[in-house]
């Protein structure tokens, strides 16, 4: 009976020294997050413009949507071959919130002219340029269209990475020969591959990926390639190792990844700002269009 007295008395000691300790996580002031993958499929009339804008929010805390001040604009048109700085051709696609506090922009539809941008108007050397204010500031990217290749198989292979539950994903692909290519592969669920085509240059090239989740048999996987330039294909290979797959390449990532969007308050012309020297002021994301091809199989 003393031996169970002591066990009773050792167990309320030990609970009675329990203290809650409060960690006070550092806190910083929220950044604009912008969202701007826009794919291109030419089967399609019209490109699929989303715009998706978001503040970041306390350690552990989800991205939380955002509006801007007013709509936002897109221009395209094609760099003047004698000064690249002008854009020739020059359009325009004003965009406007879906919903109220959704924080998704897409193609103002009360304007009297179609705001939709039309596959049939993006040429090799086309540009896109997108224009936001965010609480009294002015953001602007800069991006060129890239073109991708299909994916000509995609198929199931035999073998594992490290546990036998691992799904082998084939996939083949023909490079575009003498031109530096940069691939994008996106996997579903936020898992994204970037490939550069170095030692592959217009051949024939297939090669395994082991998607992170656990795949079920009679799952569909559908697999997207996009084309990417070399500063989206360097956003996407740091971003996917910062993530590790845990909230998304538009999302706060362990380290901060630089993107393309710059703070350009104060200039005088909006399609200037590669040259933006503000190293403390930048949103995260990223802002890009890009040639989308699609394939699907079935898990064994």
């Amino acid at each position: 009976m003393k031996k169970y007295i002591h066990i009773i008395a050792l167990s309320v000691f030990l609970f009675s020294c329990e203290d809650v300790i409060d960690v006070e996580l550092q806190t910083t002031e929220p950044r604009l997050v912008v969202n701007g993958l826009l794919r291109v499929d030419f089967n399609q009339e019209f490109v699929p413009v989303e715009i998706r804008v978001s503040e970041t929010t306390n350690f552990f805390e989800n991205n939380v949507p955002t509006q801007l001040d007013g709509n936002a604009v897109i221009f395209y048109g094609q760099p003047n071959p004698d000064a690249p700085e002008i854009i020739d051709n020059l359009a325009t696609s004003s965009l406007t919130e879906l919903e109220p506090g959704s924080g998704i922009y897409v193609p103002d539809p009360s304007f009297d002219a179609d705001q939709r941008i039309r596959t049939s108007s993006i040429l090799p050397n086309t540009v896109f340029i997108l224009i936001m204010e965010h609480k009294g500031r002015r953001f602007a990217a800069r991006t060129p269209f890239s073109f991708s290749v299909p994916i000509e198989n995609l198929e199931q292979g035999e073998e594992t990475l490290f546990d036998e539950d691992d799904v082998e994903i084939k996939i083949t692909l023909t490079d575009i020969p003498d031109q530096e290519n940069y691939y994008v592969f996106d996997f579903e669920e936020g898992e994204f591959l970037a490939l550069d085509d170095q030692f592959i240059d217009g051949q024939e090239f297939e090669f395994s990926y082991f998607p992170e989740r656990d795949l079920e048999s009679g799952e569909e996987l559908e697999v997207s390639i996009l084309g990417a330039d070399q500063q989206f294909f360097n956003y996407i290979d740091l971003a996917v190792e910062q993530t590790e797959n845990d909230g998304g390449i538009f999302e706060t990532p362990a380290a901060t990844v630089r993107g393309n969007v710059f703070d350009v308050t104060g200039l005088d012309n909006n399609l200037l700002f590669d040259n933006v020297n503000r190293t403390d002021i930048f949103p995260l994301g990223y802002f890009a269009v890009v040639q989308e091809f699609r394939s699907s199989i079935i898990i064994d």
